[in-house]
């Protein structure tokens, strides 16, 4: 073993220093990564009118990654808290995160050499008749590469014969003229190597491209949960706001039953009520029954969203009924050109055109030589380890391939790596823009639906006093019934209105919150060192 030891080595001094030399020497071909511009604006133009509003600053930001808390709603943040763990959408983005990360260790296998072991037992009979004719017996002898040999025989005669030695060498002796038949068995022991050298930057350029590619998948794991979040606070602020509505619809039946109860004394009693009003004063206490039954199935569905939200069966999630109060909170803004650093879809968008700048250099690459090299070392004997300087043999080669005519193949794959390249960009500056519009909308519904919400406020309070008006005017027999049903109608109307008001509050307040990025940042992602710490002896492409 020692002196296969020392054959190794020996092949490894003489492999060695080419592949330093062109490693060291060895250059990546291909564009370098620099970050296109975007669109930015130098402020939010819809910040302006929000009063008590502010930018942020590092002391305003949020605990990273619970963006939810500013909403003080501990059954939302118990929810919350599982979207990470059992959310089936987030954890099938964390396996593609894995799995792009498991590519960019496959393509720095291809900086490194290849190593296969071999071992081969060949057992080989020849026949008494097999052997040739005359006295004498098998001979031995040592054969050549090309498996022959010669041999004595002991019988009346001699002769010389073709031995069954294996391609390496060391074959069996010959066969004299009339011997017994025979059984060899030989033995192939074999290392080999081959190596193509990475000298204008191919595999590099592709380990780049998958790096940017596993930087993509963690941005988009980020965006996967994001999103999961918004959408399980969206479907639990409509919970709360069908509770609210259930709630209001329940009160609204008991003041109806209140009202039916009054016109059937009224009618009881003589007064110029008709049967009519009766029936119409029961329409109203029936038809708004009915409205709180279909709030009650809407509710479920809310509640059947969050328990998938969170991973788990409908069955086993029941959340106590809960009216929608109060306002939303006033959440700190990042300033305009941060905002590229906060929203992971547009970290990921970014991370799309270093992959494919890479791809450009992977495309370059083909017009240039491919050079590899090989070796091989091997022993051959009738001993299972015939691990002997006399029964070895080795090899190195090195060889070189030259792109001569493709019919244009290669120049049409770089064509199309550098148009992909730039529909990446125009996506990137499409995905800036379109972040950009979401952040102004959202700021415009909450401007306005603020003003709007105090104005249905003050309508809800004079249409009730309407109702109690023309209520005791009726009673009073001043004015008809239906004034009153009229000013009940208005009344209903004008409640649900403005619930739904603040319920669209809480919805575009989260909105918000997710167009801003949530407390994500592009920090967060996993740098390329990182991601490429399994080589450290290979000269790297410059990062940004």
């Amino acid at each position: 073993m020692r002196r296969v030891a020392q054959r190794l080595r020996s092949v490894s001094a003489l492999l060695l220093p080419p592949i330093l030399a062109f490693s060291l020497a060895s250059c990546a071909v291909g564009p370098d990564y620099s970050r296109p511009a975007a669109p930015v604006p130098t402020k939010f133009k819809e910040l302006k009118s929000l009063s008590g509003w502010k930018l942020a600053t590092p002391s305003d930001a949020l605990d990273r990654g619970d963006w939810w808390a500013v909403y003080r709603d501990k059954r939302l943040d118990r929810l919350m808290r599982q979207v990470e763990v059992s959310n089936q959408t987030v954890a099938e983005q964390a396996a593609a995160y894995e799995t792009a990360r498991a590519l960019v260790r496959e393509a720095q296998a291809a900086l490194f050499p290849t190593v296969a072991g071999n071992y081969s037992a060949t057992r080989t009979g020849v026949g008494a008749n097999a052997a040739g004719g005359g006295g004498g017996s098998r001979g031995t002898g040592a054969g050549t590469s090309t498996g022959t040999g010669t041999g004595t025989g002991t019988g009346t005669g001699t002769g010389t014969g073709a031995g069954t030695g294996s391609a390496t060498g060391g074959g069996a002796g010959g066969f004299g003229g009339g011997g017994g038949g025979s059984t060899t068995t030989v033995f192939v022991p074999a290392l080999s190597g081959s190596w193509v050298a990475d000298v204008w930057g191919k595999a590099r350029r592709q380990i780049e491209s998958n790096t940017a590619g596993a930087q993509l998948s963690a941005a988009d794991l980020a965006n996967v949960k994001l999103s999961e979040e918004a959408l399980l606070a969206t479907a639990y602020f409509n919970l709360r706001a069908s509770d609210a509505l259930y709630d209001l619809l329940g009160r609204t039946v008991d003041e109806y039953r209140r009202t039916l109860r009054v016109v059937q004394n009224q009618f009881n009693a003589g007064y110029s009520v008709t049967a009519g009003d009766v029936a119409t004063a029961k329409a109203q206490v029936e038809t708004t029954q009915g409205a709180q039954l279909l709030v009650a199935a809407q509710r479920a569905t809310f509640e059947h969203a969050i328990a998938m939200l969170i991973g788990r069966p409908p069955a086993e999630l029941t959340i106590a009924h809960d009216s929608l109060r109060g306002t939303i909170p006033k959440i700190p803004l990042t300033i305009p050109s941060t905002l590229l650093e906060r929203r992971p879809d547009i970290a990921a968008a970014e991370r799309m055109m270093q992959q494919e700048n890479a791809l450009i250099g992977v495309a370059e690459a083909a017009f240039y030589p491919t050079i590899s090299l090989s070796a091989v070392i091997q022993w051959a004997g009738t001993n299972p380890l015939p691990f002997t300087a006399a029964n070895e043999i080795w090899s190195l080669g090195a060889a070189a391939s030259q792109p001569i005519f493709e019919g244009g193949l290669l120049s049409a794959q770089l064509d199309a790596a550098r148009a992909t390249y730039w529909q990446s960009v125009a996506t990137y500056r499409q995905t800036v823009l379109t972040a950009f519009q979401g952040v102004e909308d959202e700021l415009a519904n909450i401007r306005f639906q603020v003003r709007a919400l105090r104005v249905q406020e003050q309508a809800v309070k004079d249409a009730r006093t309407a109702v109690n008006v023309f209520l005791n005017q009726f009673q009073a027999g001043t004015v008809a019934f239906t004034s009153v049903v009229q000013a009940e109608i208005i009344l209903l109307g004008d409640e649900q209105t403005a619930l739904t008001t603040r319920q669209d509050l809480f919805l575009d307040s989260v909105l918000l919150i997710q167009n801003l990025g949530g407390t994500w940042d592009s920090s967060l992602l996993p740098t390329q060192k990182e991601l490429q710490s399994s080589i450290s002896f290979w000269p790297q492409l410059p990062t940004q």
